[in-house]
């Protein structure tokens, strides 16, 4: 009789140890149930990196701070000291002296930078394609400067600062390695006058007004 109930006792610890077993298989296989698949992600496209070249601005210069810095001890800090550093003994060419006496002629009484500007209009006009084309032609075209007589200039006194200041005026207008305040002008008048042309004014250097 004991032994029975001993072998019914373990009859029933089978039973519910197989019964454990069996739910917790089910339980698995139901929490297999409930968990999502993983779905491969598509793999993702990696751009290359991209190296942008940044080009290096050198600073910009005016003409004037340029030629300085290249050589600011053979560069006149002024016109005057530009006017000192002409040659005086220069064998001038018939274009030259044509130039040099108008500037004579028509600034003499005025500064250095009114004697320019009449020089780089002289100067300009010969480049324009408007007037004839070397400075002795546009000096004696027909009713442009008053001082012409017939075919000729007055005599001009070669011994005189004022026509060594003329002469290295010429040479640093027809170089144009000094600009004037009248750059790119074409006409002028005596300040004294008013003629009232329809043009564009550009200044007034002393005694003249000019234009383009």
């Amino acid at each position: 009789m004991q032994f029975k109930i001993k072998l019914a006792s373990v009859v029933a610890v089978v039973a519910t140890m197989t019964t454990a077993v069996a739910g917790t298989s089910a339980t698995r296989a139901a929490a297999q149930d409930l968990v999502p698949g993983l779905v491969a992600a598509a793999p993702t496209a990696i751009t290359p990196a991209v190296t942008i070249s940044v080009p290096v601005v050198q600073p910009t210069t005016h003409d004037d701070d340029a030629a300085s810095a290249s050589d600011d001890s053979d560069q006149p800090a002024t016109l005057d000291q530009a006017v000192d550093a002409q040659p005086q003994d220069a064998d001038l060419s018939k274009n030259m002296k044509c130039l040099a006496g108008a500037i004579y002629f028509e600034a003499k009484g005025e500064t250095l930078a009114g004697q320019l500007a009449v020089g780089r209009v002289i100067v300009a006009r010969s480049k324009s394609g408007r007037f004839p084309d070397s400075y002795c032609g546009v000096v004696y075209q027909r009713s442009q400067f008053s001082f012409i007589r017939g075919k000729g200039m007055p005599a001009i006194n070669t011994d005189s600062q004022s026509w060594h200041n003329a002469v290295a005026i010429a040479q640093i207008a027809d170089s144009g390695s000094w600009k004037s305040r009248s750059e790119g002008a074409l006409y002028f008048h005596a300040a004294s006058v008013s003629p009232h042309w329809r043009m564009t004014k550009l200044a007034q250097v002393d005694d003249h007004v000019f234009y383009r």
